[in-house]
C-alpha cells in the first residue's frame, strides 16, 4: 500500500461521513484538513499521522506501530504516526481517524500564511 492508496483511503472514510475536508500536499504526503485545521496524513514513508488529543498521547503511544512526531529534534505533542501495518485494516485505519475527528473541534487552527 502506497501514500496515494492510503489517501484514498482517509478521503473516503470522510466522504462516507459526511465531513467537508480538503487535502494539502505537507509533510512529504498528503495532510487532510477539516475547518482549515490538520486532521490527518499520509507522509512519504505511507505512516498515518493522526492528529489527536495530546491528554490522550500516553495511551495511544501503547498501541503498535505508534510512534510521537518529530520535527527538528523537537517532540509534537498530539501529532502521532502509525505505521502501514497497524492501520491496513479498515477498521484499524476508522479507530484512528475517529479519534482524529474527535480533538479536531479542539484542535487550533494553523497560522495563515501571507
Amino acid at each position: 500500500m502506497d501514500k496515494t492508496i492510503t489517501a484514498a483511503r482517509i478521503a473516503n472514510f470522510l466522504t462516507i461521513k459526511g465531513v467537508s475536508f480538503e487535502e494539502k500536499k505537507m509533510f512529504g504526503g498528503m495532510a487532510f484538513m477539516v475547518d482549515d485545521k490538520m486532521l490527518a496524513g499520509a507522509n512519504r514513508d505511507n505512516k498515518l499521522l493522526a492528529r489527536v488529543d495530546p491528554a490522550e498521547e500516553e495511551v495511544l503511544l501503547c498501541k503498535n506501530g505508534v510512534s510521537q512526531m518529530e520535527q527538528a529534534g523537537r517532540v509534537m505533542h498530539g501529532y502521532l504516526y502509525v505505521e502501514p501495518e497497524d492501520y491496513e485494516q479498515d477498521e484499524d485505519l476508522e479507530f484512528w481517524l475517529e479519534k482524529c475527528l474527535e480533538f479536531n473541534p479542539k484542535a487550533k487552527s494553523s497560522k495563515k500564511k501571507k
